[in-house]
């Protein structure tokens, strides 16, 4: 049995100098994909995330920088990346922002859906066409429980998410029939997770636990308890091994799928 079956493969994972990027990065990495970075990362950000992946087991690690807001940028930076073949794409980055319907910024409806949905299209546009000519390709498209069920005040930020699932699945099906069980087939699937460990959540947990005097374990229960059934949170590397088992050369006929990783949120 091969311990390795993505030894040799390379990744771009977008949005991957911090969070669910990085730790996606990192389980690709310990698999021994040369490891494509990216994000609007400081100086120090990059070094750091370029050292993590080596420490991992990268053999090979880029950065890359461009502001996924504007279209000529995802263009350059994949015109960049596609100069070498790439095997595996995750399109993680994405911004949220909320705010009732009728006091969104339009501004910020503009940000999101270009960042979330518009550059996940270029990006897969670009790439699956040399993946098929390949015959094995992997696009895993990092949605949310947002894409699946909607929550008030994210208009914009749902609306992404529901158009990504779909999207996703219209790429599946058009990609379904390229390659072979042994050439491992291209596919092409969302990962919808619920509430995640990321310094994103932090700020609600604190606010949470001061507001009921509690510590941090009790805060996030009572966060969750009116969405997320388990009552606990996910692991930014829980959600890597889900995506490394989507790259695997075994996982050749699951494609057009949204995996939720909620707790039991959308089975309610």
């Amino acid at each position: 049995m091969n311990d390795t079956p993505l030894k040799g493969r390379r990744a771009l994972v977008t949005g991957s100098v911090q969070g669910i990027g990085l730790a996606i990065a990192q389980g690709l990495a310990r698999q021994g994909c040369a490891i494509v970075l990216h994000g609007l990362a400081t100086p120090v950000q990059a070094q750091e995330a370029r050292a993590a992946m080596l420490a991992a087991g990268a053999p090979a690690v880029e950065v890359h920088t461009h502001n996924l807001r504007e279209a000529a940028q995802v263009q350059a930076l994949m015109d960049e990346v596609l100069s070498s073949p790439l095997d595996i794409l995750v399109n993680n980055a994405g911004i949220q922002h909320t705010a009732p319907m009728a006091e969104m910024p339009r501004a910020k409806w503009d940000d999101i859906i270009a960042i979330n949905l518009s550059a996940c299209f270029d990006t897969m546009r670009l790439a699956l066409p040399h993946m098929a000519q390949r015959g094995y390709g992997r696009v895993v498209n990092i949605a949310s429980v947002h894409g699946l069920v909607a929550s008030i005040n994210k208009a914009p930020y749902v609306a992404a998410k529901f158009a990504l699932v779909g999207m996703s699945r219209v790429a599946a099906l058009e990609y379904a029939s390229a390659g072979s069980r042994e050439s491992g087939g291209v596919t092409v699937n969302c990962i919808c997770p619920g509430w995640t460990e990321t310094a994103i959540i932090q700020p609600q947990i604190d606010a949470r636990a001061q507001q009921l005097g509690t510590g941090r374990e009790e805060a996030i229960r009572d966060l969750l308890k009116e969405k997320q059934p388990s009552l606990r949170t996910s692991l930014p590397s829980e959600i890597a091994r889900l995506v490394t088992w989507l790259c695997e050369p075994a996982a050749h006929n699951l494609t057009g799928t949204a995996i939720p990783v909620d707790g039991g949120w959308t089975a309610q």
